[in-house]
Protein backbone atom coordinates (compact mmCIF):
# COMPACT_ATOMS: atom_id res chain seq x y z
CA UNK A 1 0.00 0.00 0.00
CA UNK A 2 1.46 3.51 -0.92
CA UNK A 3 1.46 5.95 1.83
CA UNK A 4 0.08 8.98 0.50
CA UNK A 5 1.55 12.44 2.48
CA UNK A 6 -1.45 13.98 3.91
CA UNK A 7 -2.01 17.70 5.26
CA UNK A 8 -0.64 18.27 8.78
CA UNK A 9 -2.09 20.25 11.41
CA UNK A 10 -1.80 23.93 10.33
CA UNK A 11 0.83 26.46 11.95
CA UNK A 12 -1.64 29.35 11.25
CA UNK A 13 0.45 31.00 9.06
CA UNK A 14 -0.44 29.87 5.44
CA UNK A 15 1.23 31.52 2.55
CA UNK A 16 0.27 31.53 -1.14
CA UNK A 17 3.31 31.11 -3.68
CA UNK A 18 3.11 30.31 -7.63
CA UNK A 19 6.34 28.15 -9.00
CA UNK A 20 6.53 25.85 -12.11
CA UNK A 21 4.01 23.73 -10.76
CA UNK A 22 1.19 26.24 -10.85
CA UNK A 23 -0.91 28.09 -7.45
CA UNK A 24 -0.36 26.27 -4.35
CA UNK A 25 -1.26 27.28 -0.80
CA UNK A 26 1.54 26.89 1.62
CA UNK A 27 1.46 25.85 5.71
CA UNK A 28 4.38 24.40 7.38
CA UNK A 29 5.23 21.05 5.14
CA UNK A 30 2.23 20.63 3.29
CA UNK A 31 1.39 22.35 0.04
CA UNK A 32 -2.09 22.12 -1.74
CA UNK A 33 -1.74 22.62 -5.46
CA UNK A 34 -4.97 24.82 -6.42
CA UNK A 35 -6.25 23.12 -9.94
CA UNK A 36 -2.65 22.41 -11.75
CA UNK A 37 -2.38 21.46 -15.43
CA UNK A 38 0.53 19.09 -14.88
CA UNK A 39 1.61 17.61 -11.09
CA UNK A 40 4.54 15.56 -10.43
CA UNK A 41 5.19 12.70 -7.71
CA UNK A 42 3.93 12.87 -4.06
CA UNK A 43 1.45 16.18 -4.50
CA UNK A 44 -1.68 17.15 -2.82
CA UNK A 45 -4.24 18.24 -5.50
CA UNK A 46 -7.33 20.39 -5.15
CA UNK A 47 -9.48 20.25 -8.22
CA UNK A 48 -12.45 22.83 -8.57
CA UNK A 49 -14.69 21.34 -11.46
CA UNK A 50 -14.15 19.40 -14.67
CA UNK A 51 -13.57 21.90 -17.22
CA UNK A 52 -10.83 20.93 -19.22
CA UNK A 53 -9.00 24.04 -18.15
CA UNK A 54 -8.72 23.22 -14.60
CA UNK A 55 -8.01 19.43 -14.56
CA UNK A 56 -4.05 18.23 -14.80
CA UNK A 57 -3.34 15.44 -17.43
CA UNK A 58 -2.69 12.15 -16.34
CA UNK A 59 0.51 12.19 -13.46
CA UNK A 60 3.13 9.76 -14.38
CA UNK A 61 3.17 8.05 -11.06
CA UNK A 62 -0.18 8.72 -10.05
CA UNK A 63 -0.08 6.28 -6.88
CA UNK A 64 1.62 9.36 -5.35
CA UNK A 65 -1.20 11.81 -5.97
CA UNK A 66 -4.12 12.67 -3.54
CA UNK A 67 -7.19 14.69 -5.51
CA UNK A 68 -9.23 16.65 -2.88
CA UNK A 69 -12.79 16.79 -5.63
CA UNK A 70 -16.13 16.89 -5.34
CA UNK A 71 -18.06 13.49 -5.92
CA UNK A 72 -19.58 14.84 -9.23
CA UNK A 73 -16.41 16.57 -10.56
CA UNK A 74 -15.02 13.24 -10.08
CA UNK A 75 -17.58 11.11 -12.04
CA UNK A 76 -17.89 14.26 -14.71
CA UNK A 77 -14.00 14.34 -15.53
CA UNK A 78 -13.99 10.55 -15.37
CA UNK A 79 -17.32 10.65 -18.04
CA UNK A 80 -14.87 13.08 -20.14
CA UNK A 81 -11.35 10.83 -20.12
CA UNK A 82 -9.59 12.20 -17.23
CA UNK A 83 -8.29 10.17 -14.46
CA UNK A 84 -8.49 11.65 -10.91
CA UNK A 85 -6.00 9.66 -8.98
CA UNK A 86 -7.00 8.92 -5.32
CA UNK A 87 -9.61 10.71 -5.26
CA UNK A 88 -11.15 12.31 -1.22
CA UNK A 89 -14.14 14.33 -1.10
CA UNK A 90 -13.31 15.37 2.51
CA UNK A 91 -9.74 16.67 4.52
CA UNK A 92 -9.21 17.89 7.78
CA UNK A 93 -8.52 21.96 7.99
CA UNK A 94 -10.07 22.00 4.19
CA UNK A 95 -13.41 22.76 3.24
CA UNK A 96 -15.00 22.48 0.14
CA UNK A 97 -17.86 25.53 -0.71
CA UNK A 98 -20.35 25.24 -3.66
CA UNK A 99 -19.19 28.30 -5.75
CA UNK A 100 -22.26 27.76 -8.54
CA UNK A 101 -20.35 27.75 -11.84
CA UNK A 102 -21.28 24.31 -12.83
CA UNK A 103 -22.47 21.21 -11.35
CA UNK A 104 -19.84 19.72 -8.57
CA UNK A 105 -17.84 23.11 -8.56
CA UNK A 106 -16.09 24.21 -5.39
CA UNK A 107 -14.37 26.67 -3.92
CA UNK A 108 -11.53 25.73 -1.43
CA UNK A 109 -11.58 26.98 2.22
CA UNK A 110 -8.08 26.03 3.55
CA UNK A 111 -7.18 26.08 7.36
CA UNK A 112 -9.74 29.20 7.92
CA UNK A 113 -7.13 31.53 6.18
CA UNK A 114 -7.38 30.99 2.35
CA UNK A 115 -9.98 30.91 0.38
CA UNK A 116 -9.70 30.19 -3.28
CA UNK A 117 -12.60 30.78 -5.31
CA UNK A 118 -11.93 28.68 -8.84
CA UNK A 119 -15.03 29.85 -11.21
CA UNK A 120 -17.48 31.42 -9.10
CA UNK A 121 -21.62 32.37 -10.09
CA UNK A 122 -23.14 33.49 -6.79
CA UNK A 123 -26.71 34.07 -9.13
CA UNK A 124 -29.48 31.81 -9.72
CA UNK A 125 -29.71 30.17 -12.86
CA UNK A 126 -31.91 27.24 -13.80
CA UNK A 127 -31.24 24.40 -11.55
CA UNK A 128 -28.05 26.22 -10.48
CA UNK A 129 -29.10 28.16 -6.70
CA UNK A 130 -27.58 30.91 -5.58
CA UNK A 131 -24.73 30.99 -3.67
CA UNK A 132 -24.34 32.83 -0.66
CA UNK A 133 -21.88 31.48 1.38
CA UNK A 134 -18.86 33.54 1.16
CA UNK A 135 -16.03 32.91 3.70
CA UNK A 136 -14.40 35.54 5.99
CA UNK A 137 -10.54 35.15 5.56
CA UNK A 138 -7.42 36.58 5.72
CA UNK A 139 -6.60 35.89 2.04
CA UNK A 140 -8.83 35.52 -0.78
CA UNK A 141 -7.70 34.19 -4.45
CA UNK A 142 -10.55 35.34 -6.78
CA UNK A 143 -11.09 34.35 -10.81
CA UNK A 144 -11.40 37.90 -12.48
CA UNK A 145 -12.53 36.64 -16.03
CA UNK A 146 -15.09 39.54 -16.41
CA UNK A 147 -13.66 41.69 -13.70
CA UNK A 148 -13.99 44.76 -15.75
CA UNK A 149 -17.29 47.38 -15.46
CA UNK A 150 -18.36 46.75 -19.14
CA UNK A 151 -19.25 43.02 -18.28
CA UNK A 152 -22.57 43.46 -16.28
CA UNK A 153 -25.08 40.90 -16.84
CA UNK A 154 -28.88 41.06 -17.22
CA UNK A 155 -31.40 39.15 -14.80
CA UNK A 156 -31.42 35.18 -16.57
CA UNK A 157 -35.25 35.53 -16.43
CA UNK A 158 -34.45 38.54 -19.18
CA UNK A 159 -32.45 36.68 -21.25
CA UNK A 160 -34.65 33.74 -21.31
CA UNK A 161 -37.93 35.96 -21.98
CA UNK A 162 -35.76 37.70 -24.87
CA UNK A 163 -34.64 34.47 -26.25
CA UNK A 164 -37.81 32.60 -25.73
CA UNK A 165 -39.66 35.15 -28.56
CA UNK A 166 -36.73 35.32 -30.95
CA UNK A 167 -37.56 31.77 -30.58
CA UNK A 168 -41.05 32.39 -30.96
CA UNK A 169 -40.85 34.50 -33.83
CA UNK A 170 -38.87 32.00 -35.81
CA UNK A 171 -41.33 29.21 -35.12
CA UNK A 172 -43.98 31.37 -36.53
CA UNK A 173 -41.81 31.59 -39.60
CA UNK A 174 -40.92 27.56 -39.92
CA UNK A 175 -37.63 29.02 -39.28
CA UNK A 176 -35.07 26.29 -37.05
CA UNK A 177 -33.02 27.77 -34.41
CA UNK A 178 -29.52 26.40 -33.38
CA UNK A 179 -28.87 27.30 -29.56
CA UNK A 180 -25.17 27.26 -28.51
CA UNK A 181 -23.56 27.37 -25.44
CA UNK A 182 -20.21 25.54 -23.73
CA UNK A 183 -20.39 21.84 -23.81
CA UNK A 184 -19.96 21.23 -19.92
CA UNK A 185 -22.66 23.78 -17.62
CA UNK A 186 -24.16 26.13 -20.33
CA UNK A 187 -25.19 23.63 -22.71
CA UNK A 188 -27.01 21.93 -19.41
CA UNK A 189 -28.46 25.07 -18.14
CA UNK A 190 -29.89 25.79 -21.83
CA UNK A 191 -31.87 22.07 -22.04
CA UNK A 192 -33.52 23.59 -19.04
CA UNK A 193 -33.97 27.05 -19.30
CA UNK A 194 -36.05 26.26 -22.66
CA UNK A 195 -37.56 22.44 -21.86
CA UNK A 196 -40.86 23.41 -23.24
CA UNK A 197 -40.00 24.02 -26.83
CA UNK A 198 -40.56 21.21 -29.22
CA UNK A 199 -38.87 19.44 -31.18
CA UNK A 200 -35.96 19.88 -29.63
CA UNK A 201 -32.63 18.13 -30.85
CA UNK A 202 -29.16 18.20 -29.20
CA UNK A 203 -25.16 17.08 -30.39
CA UNK A 204 -24.25 13.73 -29.01
CA UNK A 205 -21.48 15.04 -27.26
CA UNK A 206 -23.38 17.13 -25.11
CA UNK A 207 -26.45 14.72 -24.94
CA UNK A 208 -23.36 11.80 -23.11
CA UNK A 209 -22.61 15.06 -20.55
CA UNK A 210 -26.53 15.38 -20.45
CA UNK A 211 -26.31 11.68 -19.40
CA UNK A 212 -24.29 12.17 -16.33
CA UNK A 213 -26.21 15.01 -15.00
CA UNK A 214 -28.99 12.80 -14.72
CA UNK A 215 -27.64 10.14 -12.78
CA UNK A 216 -26.58 12.89 -10.48
CA UNK A 217 -30.18 13.57 -10.06
CA UNK A 218 -30.56 16.86 -12.23
CA UNK A 219 -33.88 16.33 -14.02
CA UNK A 220 -33.08 17.07 -17.33
CA UNK A 221 -35.08 15.81 -20.09
CA UNK A 222 -34.25 13.31 -22.74
CA UNK A 223 -33.80 14.55 -25.83
CA UNK A 224 -33.12 13.16 -29.86
CA UNK A 225 -29.38 13.78 -30.99
CA UNK A 226 -28.62 14.90 -33.92
CA UNK A 227 -27.17 11.72 -35.50
CA UNK A 228 -30.46 9.82 -34.55
CA UNK A 229 -32.35 13.26 -36.22
CA UNK A 230 -30.71 13.31 -39.34
CA UNK A 231 -30.62 9.33 -39.49
CA UNK A 232 -34.51 9.26 -39.42
CA UNK A 233 -34.91 12.85 -41.83
CA UNK A 234 -36.19 14.62 -39.03
CA UNK A 235 -34.60 17.91 -39.35
CA UNK A 236 -36.32 18.16 -42.30
CA UNK A 237 -39.79 18.71 -40.60
CA UNK A 238 -39.14 22.28 -39.64
CA UNK A 239 -38.93 24.46 -37.51
CA UNK A 240 -37.26 22.74 -34.77
CA UNK A 241 -34.25 23.64 -31.78
CA UNK A 242 -30.95 22.09 -31.84
CA UNK A 243 -28.65 22.80 -28.96
CA UNK A 244 -24.75 22.76 -30.04
CA UNK A 245 -21.52 23.58 -28.84
CA UNK A 246 -20.30 26.55 -28.98
CA UNK A 247 -18.66 27.56 -32.45
CA UNK A 248 -17.89 30.21 -34.84
CA UNK A 249 -20.92 30.90 -37.14
CA UNK A 250 -17.95 30.43 -39.77
CA UNK A 251 -17.17 27.48 -39.23
CA UNK A 252 -17.40 24.65 -42.00
CA UNK A 253 -19.59 22.86 -40.08
CA UNK A 254 -22.32 25.57 -39.00
CA UNK A 255 -22.12 27.61 -42.22
CA UNK A 256 -22.78 24.50 -44.10
CA UNK A 257 -25.42 23.34 -41.46
CA UNK A 258 -26.89 26.57 -41.77
CA UNK A 259 -27.74 27.06 -45.69
CA UNK A 260 -29.04 23.46 -45.43
CA UNK A 261 -31.57 24.23 -42.97
CA UNK A 262 -32.21 28.01 -43.56
CA UNK A 263 -31.38 27.99 -39.51
CA UNK A 264 -30.68 31.06 -37.32
CA UNK A 265 -27.76 30.99 -34.57
CA UNK A 266 -28.10 32.11 -30.80
CA UNK A 267 -25.07 32.03 -28.71
CA UNK A 268 -24.60 31.96 -24.90
CA UNK A 269 -21.93 33.75 -23.25
CA UNK A 270 -20.55 36.35 -20.75
CA UNK A 271 -18.49 37.59 -23.30
CA UNK A 272 -22.03 38.73 -25.24
CA UNK A 273 -21.66 42.01 -22.94
CA UNK A 274 -19.42 43.18 -25.28
CA UNK A 275 -21.24 44.68 -28.69
CA UNK A 276 -19.03 43.24 -31.39
CA UNK A 277 -18.98 39.38 -29.87
CA UNK A 278 -21.92 38.35 -32.05
CA UNK A 279 -19.83 39.54 -35.30
CA UNK A 280 -16.73 37.94 -34.03
CA UNK A 281 -18.42 35.22 -33.59
CA UNK A 282 -20.61 35.01 -36.65
CA UNK A 283 -23.47 34.71 -34.96
CA UNK A 284 -27.28 35.74 -34.99
CA UNK A 285 -27.75 36.50 -31.96
CA UNK A 286 -25.87 36.90 -28.88
CA UNK A 287 -27.25 36.55 -25.14
CA UNK A 288 -25.01 36.88 -22.35
CA UNK A 289 -25.29 34.45 -20.08
CA UNK A 290 -22.87 33.35 -18.03
CA UNK A 291 -21.64 30.64 -15.98
CA UNK A 292 -19.26 33.27 -13.52
CA UNK A 293 -19.89 36.46 -11.51
CA UNK A 294 -20.18 39.83 -13.32
CA UNK A 295 -17.73 42.55 -12.39
CA UNK A 296 -20.53 44.29 -9.35
CA UNK A 297 -20.69 40.07 -8.03
CA UNK A 298 -16.97 40.16 -8.02
CA UNK A 299 -16.95 42.83 -6.15
CA UNK A 300 -19.98 41.34 -3.51
CA UNK A 301 -17.65 38.76 -3.29
CA UNK A 302 -14.82 40.62 -2.02
CA UNK A 303 -17.41 42.25 -0.14
CA UNK A 304 -18.43 39.84 1.84
CA UNK A 305 -15.28 37.72 2.52
CA UNK A 306 -13.56 40.83 3.59
CA UNK A 307 -10.27 39.61 2.85
CA UNK A 308 -6.61 41.85 4.30
CA UNK A 309 -5.07 40.61 0.74
CA UNK A 310 -6.76 39.61 -2.83
CA UNK A 311 -4.98 37.93 -5.30
CA UNK A 312 -6.65 37.82 -8.67
CA UNK A 313 -6.35 35.83 -11.43
CA UNK A 314 -7.60 34.47 -14.78
CA UNK A 315 -9.20 37.18 -17.57
CA UNK A 316 -8.86 40.75 -16.17
CA UNK A 317 -6.65 40.33 -13.25
CA UNK A 318 -4.86 43.52 -13.61
CA UNK A 319 -7.54 45.64 -13.81
CA UNK A 320 -9.70 44.08 -11.53
CA UNK A 321 -7.07 44.10 -8.78
CA UNK A 322 -6.10 47.81 -9.83
CA UNK A 323 -9.90 48.55 -9.02
CA UNK A 324 -9.24 46.42 -5.66
CA UNK A 325 -6.99 48.70 -4.53
CA UNK A 326 -8.54 51.99 -5.27
CA UNK A 327 -11.05 50.87 -2.61
CA UNK A 328 -8.19 50.66 -0.21
CA UNK A 329 -8.00 46.62 -0.46
CA UNK A 330 -3.99 45.20 -0.89
CA UNK A 331 -4.61 43.14 -4.06
CA UNK A 332 -2.34 41.93 -6.59
CA UNK A 333 -3.02 40.07 -9.70
CA UNK A 334 -1.29 36.86 -10.76
CA UNK A 335 -0.48 36.69 -14.25
CA UNK A 336 1.35 34.76 -16.63
CA UNK A 337 2.54 32.22 -13.56
CA UNK A 338 3.73 35.33 -11.14
CA UNK A 339 2.45 37.37 -8.38
CA UNK A 340 2.76 41.07 -9.79
CA UNK A 341 3.60 43.45 -6.56
CA UNK A 342 2.07 46.58 -6.81
CA UNK A 343 1.39 49.06 -4.06
CA UNK A 344 -0.77 52.42 -4.00
CA UNK A 345 -0.60 55.24 -1.74
CA UNK A 346 -4.66 54.91 -2.02
CA UNK A 347 -4.02 51.50 -0.34
CA UNK A 348 -5.97 51.06 3.41
CA UNK A 349 -7.04 54.78 3.19
CA UNK A 350 -10.27 53.90 1.32
CA UNK A 351 -11.18 50.78 3.08
CA UNK A 352 -14.31 52.12 4.84
CA UNK A 353 -15.56 52.85 1.04
CA UNK A 354 -18.79 50.52 0.24
CA UNK A 355 -17.91 48.28 -2.60
CA UNK A 356 -21.49 48.43 -3.22
CA UNK A 357 -21.47 52.70 -4.55
CA UNK A 358 -20.06 51.65 -7.90
CA UNK A 359 -23.64 50.29 -9.04
CA UNK A 360 -24.48 53.37 -8.58
CA UNK A 361 -22.46 54.25 -11.58
CA UNK A 362 -24.95 55.65 -14.29
CA UNK A 363 -23.01 54.29 -17.43
CA UNK A 364 -23.37 50.92 -15.88
CA UNK A 365 -27.37 51.70 -15.20
CA UNK A 366 -27.56 52.50 -18.81
CA UNK A 367 -25.80 49.70 -19.89
CA UNK A 368 -28.77 47.30 -21.13
CA UNK A 369 -31.45 49.88 -20.50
Amino acid sequence: MVKIKAIKKPSMVSSIKVSNEGLAIHNENSKILLDPSKIHNDNFVFVSHAHSDHIYKKPKNKTKVKTLVSKETELIANARGYEISNPTYEEKNLELIDTGHILGSKGLLAFNEIYYTGDISIRKRGFMKHQNKIPKVDKLIIESTFGKPEYIFPDPNEIVHETNQIISDAYEKGIPVIIMGYSLGKAQLLVDLFRHWDPFYVSDSIENINTIYRKMKIPLRDLITYSEAEKNYFLSKKPWIMLSSLMNGRSKFLKSFKEKYNAITIGFSGWACNPGYRYMMGLDYAMPLSDHCDYNELLEVVENSNPKKVYTIHGFSEDFARTLRDFGYEAEPITNGHIKKKTTKSQKNNKNSNLKNIKKNPVLDSFFS
